[in-house]
């Protein structure tokens, strides 16, 4: 078991402690609070230092105000590194050297005794007490802050000239002007302030013994912005790796660059989106290793192996780079890239009822790329055809996603050692999917559904390709609110079947009383209302052909569509070689 420090200290008894020595490692993310968490800040602290706006009411044995916990952990070199509570302790060091800045002019003696007791939070002191000026109790080396050094100089010096412009600089001057306004108004008052601010305002400083256990802890403290990522981890050893390098400026700017493009690629539902990118490619890793088990290790776990020595190179963050490229022109649907056809597999998968197909094109990518980054046409196609039979005939006999990593953790090696994927040991019985597919509820909720509808509507070798923003939903063809109020289905149930059921444009809003088809053939096709706006219709190529051409949607139409979805599904698996030979 892990073994925390946890002792709740005051601003002055933590900073003045002689081995307080803050390092703001490099993963973290920059400085961020503005004017207006300053001005909060502030506020907080004159209502508390000064209650009811009358000095004597404070009572400095025992009144406290909690500021909130520092998680830190020490560090090969021995320094405490903040893993929660940067912006606050950032913050705090600049109103203190603000605060001193002003009591260095004055000659008084409680003036004295708070210049020095602020000398001993900001710097390293001797055994007398007095400061080193040059040796700070805090450090930045946060990756992508180039500011930093304002920072530390305004700790070391106190001035600012007009061309800083950075947050530390900005909040700096805002409480230089606090502190002036603050004098001005209250002078009686002012030797008061900064010592309630060290000797009463409280933090939690929480020492780890470990990183891994200072990050798990921030995320079940931090209920304020955004935890570290494991991308904020796996930045730092680049950082350390390209600084070594001498190439420090090139790779920050090489990463402030592949965070914009993940931000517009990559939305998943946990972490962020560069973790989501560092999760793709850890499979084409995990598959070079020879890992097929279905337990997939944490991020972090798989990345930190031998001290982090995938990250320590520079093949990796090239093809991370590469790799994010690629999903860019699978989301902008890129024709330079792909060919019509590809396209029309990868629109089709981006509806796939789970979202392993990612990883599994990833690998694809990754080991099959020419020099060039592009893919051979005919391969791609036919690879991206098997996985979209393979997953959704997987998703109706066997649920569950877990229960697909199995077969594709398998395949994902045979793919980077050259070998074909064949899923061989993971065909289908013809018969027995037959009997999955009649028996299937396809009820809207569940993801194979709409997977299974679009995949129907791309069969149509006329479908144009869709934006892949295009917001499709489930329309019933014959309408429920027709069921309903007619009742002349000879089987109810057959209103929910895949068989009455299409993709439709979310954009178009069927009125409920709309329910017969004839009435619904406009929106399908198209109309001008009553004000003359013209009303788009649907791309659904199988709807305007049906709103063309038929003049009712009746039950033995849902029973023969039914049938024909799947027997057609049936022999797309056939045709990619998926099914057991009778």
């Amino acid at each position: 078991m892990s073994k925390l420090n946890i002792d709740q200290k005051s601003v002055r008894a933590l900073f003045s402690e002689k081995k307080a020595d803050f390092l703001i490692p490099d993963y973290q993310r920059p400085y961020a609070w503005g004017e207006k968490e300053c001005q909060t800040l502030w506020d907080d602290l004159f209502l508390f230092a000064f209650p009811d706006n009358d000095c004597d009411k404070f009572n400095s044995d025992s009144d406290e105000y909690f500021l909130g916990p520092i998680v830190t952990f020490k560090n090969d070199d021995g320094k405490m590194e903040i893993i929660d509570g940067q912006q606050r302790l950032t913050t705090l060091m600049l109103l203190l050297r603000a605060f001193y800045e002003k009591y260095g002019s004055m000659k008084n003696d409680k003036a004295v005794k708070t210049s020095k007791f602020i000398e001993q939070c900001i710097w390293k002191t001797d055994e007398f007490g007095d400061p080193d000026k040059s040796a700070l109790k805090i450090d930045s080396e946060v990756a992508t802050d180039k500011e930093k050094g304002e920072f530390l100089n305004i700790l070391k010096t106190g001035t600012l000239s007009d061309c800083e412009k950075s947050s530390y600089a900005n909040n700096y001057r805002f409480f230089q002007q606090k502190i002036v306004d603050f004098l001005n108004t209250y002078p009686d008052w002012f030797s008061f302030f900064p010592i309630r601010i060290m000797n009463n305002c409280i933090l939690l400083p929480i020492e780890a013994e470990s990183q891994d256990t200072a990050l798990r802890i921030f995320s079940t403290l931090n209920d304020r912005g955004k935890p570290l990522s494991d991308a904020d981890i796996f930045k730092a050893q680049f950082y350390k790796y390209y600084s070594a390098k001498g190439e420090r400026e090139v790779f920050i700017q090489k990463w402030k660059d592949l965070e914009v493009l993940c931000d517009s690629i990559f939305h998943p539902i946990t972490g962020t989106p560069m973790d989501e990118l560092f999760t793709r490619y850890m499979y084409y890793e995990r598959a070079k290793q020879g890992i097929k088990s279905s337990t997939t290790e944490a991020l972090r776990k798989f990345y930190e192996r031998n001290a982090y020595s995938l990250l320590k190179n520079d093949q990796t963050f090239e093809n991370l780079i590469d790799l994010a490229n690629f999903w860019n022109d699978v989301q902008n649907q890129n024709v330079e890239r792909f060919s019509d056809r590809v396209l029309r597999r990868l629109f089709v998968l981006n509806y796939a009822p789970n979202g392993m197909w990612t990883y599994f094109v990833s690998v694809y990518y990754m080991a099959n790329r020419d020099s060039d980054g592009l893919l051979n046409d005919d391969r791609f196609y036919s690879f991206l055809n098997k996985i979209t039979a393979f997953i959704w005939a997987y998703a109706v006999t066997n649920p569950g996603v877990n229960a697909l990593r199995t077969p594709i953790f398998a395949e994902m090696i045979n793919i980077v050692t050259g070998q074909p994927v064949r899923f061989s040991d993971y065909l289908f019985d013809t018969q027995k999917l037959q009997n999955a597919f009649d028996n299937y509820t396809f009820s809207n909720n569940r993801a194979i559904t709409k997977a299974m509808l679009t995949w129907w509507a791309f069969q149509n070798s006329s479908q144009e390709l869709l934006s892949l923003e295009s917001v499709l939903e489930i329309e019933h063809i014959y309408a429920r609110n027709r069921q309903e109020k007619e009742h002349s289905l000879s089987n109810p149930r057959n209103v929910e079947s895949l068989g009455n059921k299409v993709l439709l444009e979310k954009r178009i809003n069927i009125r409920a009383s709309d329910y017969r088809f004839s009435d619904k053939v406009k929106y399908y096709t198209g109309f001008e209302n009553n004000r003359k706006q013209k009303k788009e219709g649907t791309k659904i190529k199988e709807l305007t052909d049906l709103a063309a051409n038929a003049t009712d949607f009746t039950e033995s139409d849902i029973v023969e569509r039914n049938a024909k979805i799947i027997l057609n599904f049936i022999t797309f698996m056939h045709n990619n070689d998926l099914l057991c030979e009778d």
